[in-house]
């Protein structure tokens, strides 16, 4: 089993990953042998803050060992993918890779012979969402009936929280530029952010502008000012935000600063989910 888009785990599963994560919060002593001797590598081919560290940090933590292997420093970007990722394999328990292009990732799960997790590609973020629906369960008690409304690009983020929310049973609309619009279908699809924030128990946002598209900044720029996130915009709304932040331009500091901003839960819960995620796949849960 491999986690690449979410789109082939079901309601079940995601529901059990996210409770998981939350028992795991709570009493994380628990789980603190549960993976001895077991061991993940982390492949990045794009660079990271919370992904690196939210993996090395849990896997430590759940009594395994986590490899740091740079793309630039390895053979990765220099042989055939598939010959690589199949001596990986070989070495190691469970493989995490941040990449370019989803495509990677999907030869990564045919070829590695052992579990595959998605941290990022150019089209899904699966891991984030994972916290993201767990932060969320946190502040309401429950998932189902609830309104996400995302602002902005519609980037790998706003791909997999439309196949999260839709999953467990949330409403999700997308306030996107034409152009920019999301790969996945969300239940409301408008360029309109105050039409997409209507109701919403959650307002999220992300950055303009994503690694690798930083030729694009200056088009991108003159583009979204009208998706940034507003105090009057957020309205009475938890506010949510992947990180990194590029505060002013998404979203302004009295928003990020609010009391109804959760960002700093949800990305100290990219740890506790992915020890939920490594478990389930390793078959420990």
């Amino acid at each position: 089993m491999n986690l690449l888009t979410l789109k082939g785990w079901s309601n079940e599963d995601i529901i059990n990953i996210i409770d998981k994560a939350i028992a795991i919060k709570k009493n994380p002593k628990k789980y603190i042998e549960v993976l001895k001797g077991k061991t993940l590598a982390m492949l990045f081919e794009k660079t990271s803050t919370r992904t690196r560290i939210s993996f090395e940090a849990g896997m430590a933590q759940l009594g395994g060992h986590a490899l740091f292997l740079d793309w630039k420093t390895t053979q990765l970007g220099k042989a055939d993918l598939k010959d690589e990722i199949k001596c990986i394999g070989r070495y190691v328990d469970i493989i995490m890779a941040r990449v370019y292009k989803q495509e990677a990732v999907e030869v990564m799960g045919e070829y590695a012979g052992k579990p595959v997790i998605n941290g990022l590609s150019d089209k899904y973020h699966p891991c984030q969402i994972i916290a993201d629906l767990m932060t969320i369960k946190e502040n309401f008690g429950k998932l189902k009936g609830l309104k996400l409304a995302y602002i902005g690009d519609g980037n790998n983020v706003c791909n997999s929280l439309i196949v999260g929310c839709k999953k467990v049973g949330m409403k999700i609309s997308v306030a996107a530029p034409k152009g920019y619009e999301p790969l996945e279908k969300p239940d409301l699809l408008t360029n309109d952010p105050v039409k997409a924030a209507a109701g919403a128990d959650v307002i999220y946002t992300d950055t303009w502008v994503s690694m690798g598209q930083e030729e694009e900044k200056a088009k991108r720029l003159k583009v979204f000012p009208p998706y940034q996130v507003t105090k009057k915009l957020v309205g009475k709304a938890l506010f949510m935000h992947c990180l990194p932040a590029y505060r002013g331009y998404e979203v302004t500091d009295e928003v990020i600063d609010s009391k109804q901003s959760i960002v700093f839960d949800q990305a100290e819960n990219r740890m506790h989910a992915q020890k939920a995620i490594i478990l389930k796949l390793l078959g420990k849960i």
